[in-house]
């Protein structure tokens, strides 16, 4: 039987700004998450465009937010435009040291005026029999579309994913009455990184507002996988960052009928 470790990292990078959009921090970034030295990335409010700032702000970068995050550390990336605009476009974005094979964005709107998608990546990892299913989302920040898109996010998993593929579902849920264990972990046979890594089942980590976390909005569900350990990223430098913490995971994958 042959163990597969892999480290992966959820983040919501406001679009590359400090909270309250106070100064550009996508260089800054770009360091934090380079430091973590991840093998997967998922990102949320990723910045694929905006010509405003690429002409008022000093060192804005060229290349899209996803691409200069990446430059050089993940050689593929992935992104999905969820909010468009006339001077741009944001939504979410994969980052992975290894080939990611296919990619497919589901809009996955309830409400109008609050856009939201699904990115799906299929990532080719060295030794594993089948490709790793990941998912990167940003759910609403409504109960009860949430709870749509949640079902939305199975029935599709279902359809093009075995029930013993590898599955990693991480990002901002907005889900702090913890409802996706129930409407998604449970269904999809998940299991929530900080109760997998012996923390309290049920429980993930508080990761809303950076500086000093009350809320439980960012997860890693994972399913395939043993957890190693968990770790919430708050405070300085993080808090000067974004208005979320960053989570990542260490994760083992030991399952023979998955590798070569």
């Amino acid at each position: 039987m042959t163990t597969k470790a892999l480290k992966v990292v959820t983040y919501n990078i406001h679009k590359g700004f400090s909270q309250f959009n106070q100064h550009m921090m996508v260089h800054e970034l770009r360091g934090q998450l380079r430091a973590l030295e991840s093998d997967i990335v998922f990102l949320q409010e990723v910045q694929g465009m905006h010509s405003r700032h690429a002409e008022t702000i000093d060192n804005w970068p060229d290349e899209p937010q996803q691409d200069f995050l990446a430059e050089d550390v993940w050689q593929s990336t992935a992104y999905g435009s969820n909010v468009i605009y006339d001077h741009g476009h944001h939504g979410n974005a994969i980052l992975s040291r290894f080939p990611i094979e296919h990619t497919h964005n589901q809009d996955v709107t309830h409400l109008r005026f609050e856009r939201r998608g699904l990115l799906h990546c299929a990532i080719r990892i060295p030794g594993l029999k089948t490709a790793l299913h990941c998912v990167c989302v940003h759910l609403s920040l409504f109960a009860r579309s949430r709870r749509r898109q949640m079902d939305a996010l199975s029935c599709y998993l279902e359809d093009i994913a075995g029930a013993d593929s590898p599955l990693i579902i991480a990002g901002d849920f907005n889900d702090w009455r913890n409802e996706a264990d129930g409407l998604l972990a449970q269904r999809l046979g998940l299991i929530e990184v900080f109760g997998g890594a012996g923390g309290s089942l049920g429980s993930p980590g508080r990761s809303f507002p950076a500086k000093r976390p009350v809320l439980r909005l960012d997860r890693i569900y994972v399913r395939g996988f043993s957890v190693k350990q968990a770790e919430m990223h708050f405070g300085e430098p993080w808090s000067k960052i974004s208005d979320h913490a960053a989570l990542s995971a260490h994760l083992l994958q030991n399952s023979a009928r998955n590798t070569r």
